[in-house]
């Protein structure tokens, strides 16, 4: 096990003056996330259920949708692609889109609705979550188009392809292989948020970032948040897998970065929350973005950790911005 010598100015520097040159396209399952805030004060006479005088709501963007603004957010150069259907959610998505500064030309129109989860929310406690969605897999026509944009893209120039599994239809085995082999022929690396136990359709990948629990979905047995535990069974991954790098992410345990030469676990700070909603979005996106800028990927880890530290402090799905990033690093 080792721990990382890091340059915290470099770190600054490469975040303030640098990301605006990255070029990150994010494939997956785009979907947008509605809250309804509420104050519950009695049970209804129709059914055994809290009625909620509702007081509030918002809608931001979720799934790969957030990988992107993350990225947006941060300053980079960045590009989505995925299924949306022709309706209200996909409209509110656009428009999120627009202002924030993130290319969708790669959002592909198809006959099932856009995903969307609504969670109703009585106090700081969810009550209930709606999901409109299609989760069967996405092939043919539309899976063609798909590879089409991301064809483009890679021959307009990337710096890094990231792939944001949500189990919601868009990265099936066929697609997932066919971006890495393009990605690997134009020499961009791929980083995947995986999802499910069938890691075969993520062979080859350069980088994956799952959390503790998506590692134990492909394992015989659990393992602990131990530090030996994770790193035998992240070398155990990558050999059945043929991936080069793994960034297990472990709550409140920080993460560690693996590859055959190196084990690295970086510890996360004391936060008096502690929500992990969204945390694998900004991970995901600020490793991204520290390899698109050509920092070492153990930078890349730390820098997304530190990224992290701020998105578990806030509730709910959250997007870092390059200021907040700025502020951890002094």
């Amino acid at each position: 096990m080792e721990q990382p010598t890091i340059d915290k100015q470099k770190l600054f520097d490469f975040v303030s003056q640098r990301t605006e040159r990255c070029k990150v396209l994010v494939v997956g399952d785009v979907m947008l996330d509605k809250y309804y805030y509420g104050e519950v004060t009695r049970i209804s006479p129709e059914a055994p259920v809290p009625i909620t005088h509702v007081t509030g709501s918002k809608e931001t963007l979720g799934g790969a949708a957030n990988v992107a603004h993350n990225l947006a957010l941060l300053g980079c150069q960045t590009h989505v692609a995925g299924f949306v259907g022709d309706d209200y959610h996909c409209q509110s998505l656009l428009n999120k889109f627009t202002a924030a500064g993130i290319d969708y030309h790669g959002l592909i129109t198809t006959d099932r609705p856009t995903t969307a989860k609504m969670r109703i929310m009585g106090g700081h406690q969810q009550m209930l979550r709606l999901d409109f969605e299609d989760a069967r897999d996405v092939d043919g026509p539309y899976a063609e188009r798909l590879m089409n944009y991301v064809n483009q893209k890679l021959n307009e120039s990337l710096d890094c392809v990231v792939l944001s599994d949500y189990g919601k239809g868009t990265l099936t085995e066929q697609t997932c292989q066919d971006i890495i082999r393009a990605a690997h022929a134009h020499g961009v690396p791929v980083v995947i948020d995986p999802k499910g136990s069938n890691w075969t359709k993520y062979a080859h990948a350069d980088y994956i970032t799952p959390n503790l629990k998506e590692i134990n979905q492909v394992l015989l047995e659990p393992i602990k948040n131990e530090d030996t535990a994770v790193e035998r069974a992240t070398h155990y991954v990558m050999r059945k897998y043929k991936i080069a790098n793994i960034i297990c992410t472990r709550s409140e345990n920080g993460l560690s970065f693996v590859n055959n030469e190196t084990s690295i676990h970086v510890p996360t700070k004391a936060q008096e929350v502690f929500d992990v909603s969204g945390a694998g979005d900004t991970v995901i996106a600020v490793f991204a973005m520290a390899l698109a800028g050509g920092l070492r990927p153990v930078d890349g880890a730390v820098l997304a950790n530190l990224a992290a530290s701020v998105v578990v402090a806030k509730l709910g799905t959250y997007a870092v911005s390059r200021d907040e990033l700025l502020g951890v690093l002094h």
